[in-house]
């Protein structure tokens, strides 16, 4: 159901009214009246007649007019009747305040369930429960009950009131800007994060969305959501809860090191999104991409009065990503002109105290950077608004007229200026005015810095946005009838994990170089395979009960003779018996002993939040202690595969190091691509490990395959 209608009520029934000024029912009253809601009020009470002037009805059905959104501030053991009462009425949607749901024990968990089902019977979409409220501050309807709320075009949707408070008490002392909507999303129990992007991607007064989650309840739609709604505005989002692992009991490499972090960075990125790391970033971000154009080349000119910010910024813009090129020498030609001898004008271009008796030397120096064919976006540090403060008060008239050019410029150009400036904290009418013309200015190098290369980033993600996944899982890859029947033979042999030469065999089906291994259950079959095999062999232990088989001590190299091979074979056995007295053993997996190279993981498994994803790295017994690995969010396509075996750190490795040969990443690429097309194909597959898949100059052998359904 379309939202609309909630997120712009035309009227509001307040269920739970009341005359003691302590309880939220009065308090959302009083505040309706007094920031003169647009709409109509309806309290809904069953002892009171009046309040603030207002006739009360005892039952939201008595009241004649159609009512689009109940605020509901009655306990949650009250929910189920009240949103049956709002389901007869044809309520739209409720908020519901109250707390003692899911989030609090089994219990509560009971009672959500309950009541989710129920609006659902009738049609009532709920925002909450355990939720703060909501604004739609250009009709001032106001459900929070958080004064001065102030008005702009960046809409807030959070999962916490303190972090929201946070943000609207920084926009009304610091900044210019407001807010179009606030959402407390509260336990999502309903309507969900990617719904609340739909809306806003199609409001007018709205122009950056800013979010920050705790935990996503339908984390694929969210991103699907997000692959549109950034083409057309910005989503700026905070992800808490980024050091909590996956499952301690991970029954692969894959699950042991897919931590929210890692998978939850990159998909975002993927869908456009701008990712924040620092609470403190977070609206000033925000704030500069709901107010300027972004950087369409990722280049930036730094220009600043001051050595050391020179040298911060330019540090910075590195870590960032964010290309500072030498300037062109017509540019440095004309900068040379207006600046001192001494100044640097290559970029960062530092203008030496050439400002210090006219400070409109910024303004100049700006419009013949932005004017460089080459340069995006123009980031200012250092003293401007303060040389009217520091040195002479004349020179204010002057910072305030450079101000206005500045401000003409950006419009002019298209292009971005972000300041930051010592004397912000004086609020010089010269920084207004660059604010008037949605210039952002901060305090924070650090801050200017993450805002400048914001836009940078926003402005590489547009200009690439075809190249992108929409992660809609097509299953366009069909099954083999064959990799069906190994599944479904082991679940229903009760396993939900397959042997070795199980999983070898469904990547097999799909066209994946797999070596050809054999079950030995005894020794004297163990020796009979491996001379048949003819060269040194490699014994695995084969149990749907031994995960990591290193652990169990389950495996031998380099096996030459009968002898080895017989003593290997009962050593493993015994060994697995110790590791675990319980474990179901099959016998030993008896392989040839492959060449030496490049070893890589490459596995996947299922996100609680996003579905399935799949990571890469170098494998071997090391991955879990050197986690030098990437993610994506499933499918994978070419051009994304490509980027995650360059994303890892020992991506260097790869091209040949030491008198090595390069290792085929063509190979690896396809692999990627197939595995991610196997996961379409067998949505029964939970988790996938391929480790070590060793790598040559052409090809590669794949060691080890786990599969858990």
């Amino acid at each position: 159901m379309n939202i609309d209608r909630i997120m712009r009520a035309k009227s509001v029934a307040v269920i739970g009214a009341s005359k003691d000024e302590t309880k939220r029912g009065f308090q959302a009253i009083k505040i309706l009246k007094q920031e003169k809601f647009e709409g109509k009020i309806y309290p809904i009470s069953l002892r009171e007649e009046k309040i603030l002037g207002l006739t009360c009805y005892k039952n939201i059905n008595d009241v004649a007019e159609d009512i689009d959104l109940a605020l509901i501030t009655t306990p949650a053991k009250t929910m189920k009747s009240v949103l049956m009462d709002c389901g007869k009425k044809g309520v739209a949607g409720a908020v519901i305040i109250a707390g003692g749901f899911g989030e609090q024990d089994q219990d509560g968990k009971l009672l959500e369930d309950q009541v989710v089902s129920i609006a659902k019977q009738h049609g009532v979409r709920l925002i909450g429960p355990n939720t703060s409220g909501m604004i739609n501050v250009h009709t001032n309807m106001n459900l929070v009950g958080l004064k001065d709320v102030p008005k702009g075009n960046i809409a807030l949707i959070t999962q916490s009131g303190n972090i929201a408070l946070h943000l609207i008490t920084e926009a009304r002392l610091k900044s210019q800007k407001g807010f179009s909507f606030y959402v407390g999303v509260g336990n999502e129990t309903d309507i969900k994060f990617h719904e609340y992007l739909e809306f806003l991607e199609n409001d007018d007064h709205t122009k950056a969305i800013l979010l920050y989650v705790e935990g996503m309840k339908e984390g694929r739609k969210f991103l699907q959501q997000a692959y549109r709604t950034t083409r057309k505005k910005p989503v700026i989002l905070l992800k808490s809860g980024r050091s909590a692992t996956g499952k301690r009991a991970a029954g692969s490499h894959t699950g042991a090191l897919a931590g929210i972090s890692e998978v939850s960075r990159t998909a975002f990125r993927r869908s456009g999104i701008i990712d924040i790391e620092n609470a403190d970033e977070l609206f000033p971000v925000a704030e500069t991409l709901s107010s300027l154009p972004p950087i369409k080349n990722n280049k930036v000119a730094i220009l600043t009065d001051g050595g050391g910010h020179a040298t911060i910024a330019a540090d910075l813009m590195a870590d960032y990503g964010v290309d500072v090129p030498v300037l062109r020498e017509k540019t440095q030609a004309l900068l040379k002109e207006v600046l001192p001898p001494n100044a640097s004008v290559q970029n960062p271009v530092d203008v030496a105290g050439g400002t210090d008796a006219d400070p409109e030397i910024f303004a100049k120096c700006a419009k013949i950077l932005l004017n460089d064919g080459q340069i995006g976006g123009l980031l200012i540090a250092g003293l401007f608004g303060g040389y009217g403060l520091r040195f002479a008060e004349k020179l204010t008239f002057i910072e305030e007229d450079a101000a206005h050019q500045m401000g003409k410029l950006v419009k002019k150009t298209g292009k971005p200026i972000v300041l930051q400036s010592l004397y912000n904290f004086a609020r010089p009418h010269s920084l207004d005015l660059l604010r008037y013309y949605d210039i952002p200015v901060y305090d924070s190098l650090d801050i200017a810095c993450k805002c400048i290369a914001a836009l940078s980033h926003y402005g590489s993600y547009l200009r690439t946005y075809h190249k992108k996944t929409s992660f809609i899982m097509n299953w366009r890859v069909k099954a083999k009838k064959e990799g069906e029947l190994i599944i479904q033979r082991a679940l229903s042999q009760g396993r939900n994990v397959l042997l070795e030469n199980e999983a070898k065999a469904i990547l097999h089906l799909h066209g994946v170089p797999v070596t050809s291994d054999r079950i030995a259950t005894t020794a004297d079959e163990a020796c009979a395979i491996a001379k048949e095999i003819g060269e040194e062999v490699v014994l695995k232990i084969v149990s749907p009960d031994i995960l990591h088989k290193t652990d169990a001590g389950g495996v031998k190299l380099k096996l030459k003779t009968e002898a080895e091979v017989k003593d290997a074979f009962n050593e493993i056995i015994d060994n697995a018996k110790r590791f675990d007295e319980k474990a179901e053993i099959k016998g030993c997996l008896v392989s040839r002993m492959m060449e030496e190279g490049m070893e890589i993981i490459i596995g996947t498994k299922i996100d609680d939040q996003f579905g399935p994803v799949i990571m890469f790295g170098i494998g071997g017994i090391m991955v879990e202690i050197l986690k030098d690995v990437s993610f994506r969010v499933l499918p994978l396509s070419r051009s994304a595969a490509g980027k995650m075996i360059k994303e890892i750190k020992s991506a260097p490795i790869l091209d040949g190091v030491r008198g090595k040969p390069p290792v085929d990443k063509k190979a690896i690429i396809d692999l990627l691509v197939t595995v991610s097309e196997i996961i379409e194909a067998y949505p029964q597959i939970h988790e996938m490990d391929l480790n070590p898949v060793i790598v040559h100059e052409e090809g590669m052998d794949i060691v080890d395959a786990r599969i858990i359904l």
